[in-house]
């Protein structure tokens, strides 16, 4: 297949929309639970309700996103060792062709990823060294599926239909560009994991992550209401994780890592407003546990935006104070220096399979990880 395009995540509100794309992973637990085909049940709220206990807190986590479809390819198994890991898949996305059929970003079937790319098999090795997968549904290049199924049910067969065959227990979703102003689809988004959880075993619970994008002012108003209408849908919501990348320019002297943490600080205003409105009312800390944070590592799309390794190494720091729920980056497919050969994409100061600074091979993994892998 020919050499992909750029590949980014989202940027603060106002920006014009650049290629797509990206991805991250989490260190949680080591065993992974093969998730049983969910059934669709009839429309309802079955999330939490006002004064519902809530399953107890996971611990905090990192991981970084791969882009399976990237190529060249890069392999689970070739990933540097940084500890028991959950990988970030990405992207599931509508199928051009079917639209509400899940596509890894519109070139492979699931059955494709599993004879072309050997993405099953990747996995079962991939778990038998100790490791998990979480998939993320979305991303900038193709269209998510709650704005390609045209019915609840559907979106509840397609949602199911991966969660199942990838037997995963955390899913990502990352919603960017007009799928943040598609209402229609939120809502449905939200219907539909609220019955994907209310389907699962109380032992084994579908953990939600939304993924959106920020300036450093925080989230844009499209991506509250993206919230919103997840917890209105009664979602148990793990949590919102923050795209601190390609910021609106940075006032002189200002690190990536300084607008990383106004972001953050700004999201976690907004979050206890959200969450509270929803009938959760969480303290300080709590709130900073729904939180995720994912740089772009090295050289970002916008040009002079370099989050450097040193970034990396005073985020995590921030994120272990904090008690972040979540730090990731985009992508683990970029984590190494650029040879002599890298081509930056087309409108981007960044390469999308290497991170355009000086480093050693997993080295940012290795810095946003630490004390947060097993």
């Amino acid at each position: 297949m020919p050499d992909r395009r750029r590949r980014r995540h989202g940027s603060e509100a106002g920006r014009s929309p650049a290629p797509r794309g990206w991805g991250a992973a989490l260190a949680v637990s080591a065993v992974v639970l093969a998730a049983a085909a969910c059934t669709p049940l009839p429309p309802g709220n079955y999330g939490q309700e006002e004064g519902r206990s809530r399953p107890p807190l996971s611990p905090p986590w990192f991981g970084g996103y791969l882009d399976v479809t990237l190529t060249p390819s890069l392999r689970l198994q070739d990933l540097p060792p940084n500890g028991t890991v959950t990988t970030v898949l990405s992207f599931i996305g509508a199928h051009p062709k079917k639209p509400c059929e899940p596509s890894w970003d519109g070139f492979y079937t699931l059955d494709e990823a599993s004879r072309r790319i050997d993405l099953a098999g990747q996995l079962k090795s991939f778990r038998a060294a100790g490791n998990s997968a979480a998939i993320s549904f979305g991303g900038q290049l193709g269209k998510e599926l709650a704005g390609a199924c045209a019915t609840e049910d559907a979106l509840v067969t397609a949602y199911s239909t991966v969660i199942s065959k990838y037997g995963v227990d955390t899913v990502d979703f990352d919603v960017e560009g007009d799928g943040l102003k598609d209402a229609a689809a939120a809502a449905r988004r939200g219907a539909a994991v609220a019955r994907l959880q209310a389907g699962r075993p109380a032992d084994h619970p579908l953990k939600v992550w939304l993924t959106l994008p920020v300036s450093s002012e925080g989230l844009t108003s499209d991506g509250e209401k993206t919230v919103a209408a997840m917890l209105d849908a009664g979602v148990d919501l793990t949590g919102v994780n923050i795209m601190v990348m390609d910021f609106e320019p940075l006032d002189p002297g200002r690190t990536m890592f300084d607008a990383a943490v106004s972001a953050a600080e700004a999201t976690h205003r907004s979050l206890s407003k959200l969450y509270g409105a929803a009938g959760e009312q969480l303290d300080s800390g709590q709130v900073w546990h729904r939180i995720g944070l994912t740089p772009m590592i090295g050289e970002n799309d916008v040009k002079g935006q370099v989050f450097s390794l040193a970034d990396a190494e005073r985020l995590n720091s921030f994120a272990v104070e904090r008690g972040i729920g979540r730090v990731s980056m985009w992508s683990l497919n970029r984590d190494a220096a650029c040879g002599a050969g890298a081509q930056r994409q087309v409108g981007s100061a960044a390469a999308n399979n290497c991170s355009g600074v000086k480093q050693e091979a997993g080295q940012y993994a290795r810095l946003l990880g630490k004390t947060l892998t097993v």
